[in-house]
C-alpha cells in the first residue's frame, strides 16, 4: 500500500477532512456547466435512485456520477493511503467501493445505464482535454450504452485482512 507520512496535526487533519462536501464538489460543478451548455437537462442527487447520482436523465434512463480519486479508491496519482489511522481508512474506502459497486448493479437492475467520471480526468497531471471528456460524456447519453467510465475502472487493492462485509 502506499502511504504518505502525515505532516499535519491530528486535530487539523480532522477538522480538514471534515469539511470536504460531498456534493456540488468541484469536478462535478464542472460537468454540470458543460453539460448544461450542451442543452442537457438533468436533476441532481435524486434521492429514490441507489447510491444518489451525481446527475440523473430520467428520460434517458442514465446517471452520472463524479467520483473523486480519494473517497472512492481510485487507483491513479491522486490516491494515497493514509499514514494515520490505516485501519480505520482502509474499512471506510473499502466500504465505499463495496457500495459503488452495489448501487451500480440496482441501477442496473432498475434499467438505468451509468457513466462514471473520475476526478484524475478532470484534473492533475494525467487529466484529459475537458472537450474529450465532454465527447464522452455526449456519446454515452446519445446511445444505448450500458456503462461508460472516463478513466479506467481500477480500483485500489487492499491486503488480505480486509473484513468490510458487502
Amino acid at each position: 500500500m502506499k502511504q504518505l507520512a502525515d505532516i499535519v496535526d491530528p486535530v487539523v487533519r480532522s477538522r480538514m477532512m471534515s469539511g470536504i462536501r460531498g456534493k456540488n464538489t468541484k469536478p462535478e460543478l464542472l460537468i454540470r456547466s458543460a453539460l448544461h451548455r450542451l442543452s442537457y437537462r438533468y436533476r441532481l442527487h435524486a434521492k429514490d435512485l441507489p447510491g444518489r447520482p451525481d446527475l440523473v436523465f430520467r428520460s434517458r434512463k442514465a446517471a452520472i456520477f463524479v467520483n473523486g480519486c480519494f473517497w472512492h479508491g481510485h487507483d491513479c496519482h491522486l490516491f494515497r493511503w493514509p499514514g494515520s489511522r490505516p485501519d480505520f481508512w482502509q474499512e471506510k474506502i473499502v466500504g465505499n467501493i463495496i457500495r459503488d459497486r452495489r448501487d451500480r448493479q440496482a441501477l442496473f437492475d432498475l434499467g438505468f445505464r451509468v457513466a462514471e467520471v473520475w476526478e484524475c480526468q478532470l484534473k492533475g497531471r494525467g487529466r484529459m482535454p475537458p472537450d474529450q471528456v465532454l465527447t464522452s460524456l455526449r456519446q454515452f447519453l446519445e446511445t444505448d450504452e450500458k456503462a461508460c467510465f472516463i478513466g479506467t475502472d481500477q480500483r485500489v487493492t487492499v491486503s488480505e485482512k480486509a473484513t468490510v462485509q458487502d
